[in-house]
């Protein structure tokens, strides 16, 4: 998708409550500062895997579903105002959203065991659609673009014990669609469709990498090893 300009941040260019997460040189400024606008510690994760540095920050955005609006609108606006949400002078913003879909039913994050197991029963045998929306700022020249990355999971059909077991194992409580492909999860499915496997964890990196060359942030020339053996 093509950027587009969107109406500078008036409010103030102190980055606050911003959390520096590594720097590959102690003391060196990176090319474009880079924000990461999420607590999740899922995005962090794939983020790291870039090798750059980066600041997470919270974007206190309500996450709620506007009337008449559809899965694939409601992750590009989240992740837009996720974006849009931190006061910073200089620099790259990334937001990130992801919407899970079982029909037309939005799957939420379960919160409890319980709810958790009967979420994973209702998608047995079933195909779930993940709609994973990044959105990256650029402070310094107002460019901005974004992407939208679906990926299909199939289940296979399982027993309650098994769901049981598997939550108990995983506990997947903060995750739509009550699972972590990434562990034990991949053993209740049949197959995974898409172009971007990260995209199930909430950031997709072959969208946001092609994001960041856009906005002046070439990878992997600017990726360096990180402390912490990143």
């Amino acid at each position: 998708m093509r950027g587009y300009a969107v109406k500078a941040n008036p409010r103030s260019k102190a980055l606050k409550g911003a959390r520096h997460v590594f720097s590959p040189k102690v003391g060196e400024e990176p090319l474009k500062p880079l924000t990461l606008s999420s607590t999740s510690p899922y995005r962090t994760a794939l983020l790291r895997r870039l090798k750059v540095p980066f600041d997470t920050i919270n974007p206190d955005v309500t996450e709620h579903t506007l009337p008449e609006e559809n899965a694939a609108d409601r992750a590009q606006r989240l992740a837009r105002l996720k974006a849009e949400a931190p006061s910073i002078s200089s620099g790259l913003v990334i937001g990130s959203d992801q919407v899970a879909c079982l029909g037309e039913h939005v799957l939420h994050k379960p919160r409890s065991s319980e709810n958790a197991i009967r979420q994973l029963m209702q998608c047995a045998g079933q195909t779930v659609t993940f709609l994973t929306a990044v959105h990256v700022i650029s402070t310094d020249t107002e460019w901005t673009g974004n992407r939208l990355v679906a990926s299909e999971v199939v289940f296979r059909r399982f027993t309650s014990a098994e769901a049981e077991q598997y939550v108990k194992l995983d506990a997947p409580l903060d995750c739509a669609g009550s699972f972590k492909w990434e562990a034990l999860g991949i053993s209740l499915f049949s197959a995974i469709r898409g172009d971007d496997p990260t995209a199930l964890q909430g950031l997709p990196l072959i969208a946001l990498c092609d994001l960041l060359r856009e906005a002046g942030l070439p990878l992997p020339l600017h990726s360096e090893p990180m402390q912490g053996g990143f």
